[in-house]
């Protein structure tokens, strides 16, 4: 695809990277780090928050490791995916399974958090509850503890109330992916964006959102709390970027949405060090 040339600084907190052998992309797509990183520029996007795609009952240590090598001399802002052991347990069954659950050598444990927060190659954490689950009351007090930046996918599988419940009372920034309603779940979307309101450290990012009316209602409600995010590689950043630029919405919303929002609760994503601009 061609370069986009749009005269904002663009900053992604939703990008894959999967294992070193490049397989891993959506779809068995392959992607290396130096096709991220070249797909990036090509869509004038100069840091990018990398993780490893969800992967059910696995570890995450070498997965984590692996991203934080190849973000090394790259506009990669390394985050580390981490699991957990409870189901949102809203029924007797649930309660029951999450009081006899107990963590498996590839959980994440409060000594993981506090590793992971005070190894500088990592600035944030990210969870997919579909996969993952949600962390423990021992994992959650750790990861107050630290208080970096918590990316969860929101969507059918992890609605804005149980997010609620489970993580946006807690005293770490939570950044919600896909406006909190994937797959194109439009009522999930409304009722994410309705949660703004109540939550002062939650925010919303825009990866696979596409309704103009749910993007444009956060920007002009919430304007300091949606970031954008592409979802590559299953989604092209070119693309992501794209359905950004189209929004009626002013320019200064543009720029909130694109760089100055992410970069208040992400430090390493601010200008200081970009690789290209």
């Amino acid at each position: 695809m061609l370069e986009l040339e749009h005269g904002f600084r663009v900053v992604d907190v939703s990008t894959r990277l999967p294992p070193t052998d490049g397989s891993g992309g959506h779809g068995g797509r392959p992607m290396t780090a130096e096709r991220l990183e070249r797909e990036m520029h090509q869509a004038g996007i100069t840091r990018s928050v990398v993780c490893p795609p969800a992967l059910a009952e696995t570890s995450y240590l070498a997965p984590n490791n692996g991203v934080a090598r190849r973000s090394v001399d790259r506009p990669f802002v390394a985050f580390a995916r981490i699991n957990g052991t409870q189901t949102p347990g809203r029924n007797a069954t649930g309660r029951l399974r999450n009081a006899v659950s107990s963590r498996e050598g590839y959980h994440t444990s409060p000594e993981d958090i506090e590793k992971y927060a005070y190894d500088d190659r990592f600035h944030g954490f990210v969870l997919d509850p579909a996969v993952d689950d949600y962390p423990d009351d021992d994992v959650l007090a750790a990861l107050e503890d630290v208080g970096l930046p918590v990316i969860v996918r929101g969507g059918v599988d992890a609605p804005p109330e149980t997010l609620a419940d489970v993580l946006l009372e807690r005293s770490f920034p939570v950044v919600v992916g896909c406006f909190g309603g994937y797959p194109l779940d439009r009522s999930l979307m409304t009722e994410m964006i309705d949660l703004l309101a109540e939550y002062d450290d939650c925010y919303l990012e825009t990866s696979f959102v596409r309704y103009r009316d749910h993007l444009e209602r956060a920007l002009m409600e919430h304007p300091d709390r949606v970031f954008f995010g592409s979802g590559a590689p299953a989604c092209h950043p070119n693309v992501a970027v794209m359905e950004i630029l189209t929004l009626d919405v002013s320019e200064d919303l543009l720029r909130r949405a694109f760089s100055k929002n992410a970069c208040r609760v992400i430090d390493p994503l601010a200008p200081d060090g970009d690789y290209w601009s």
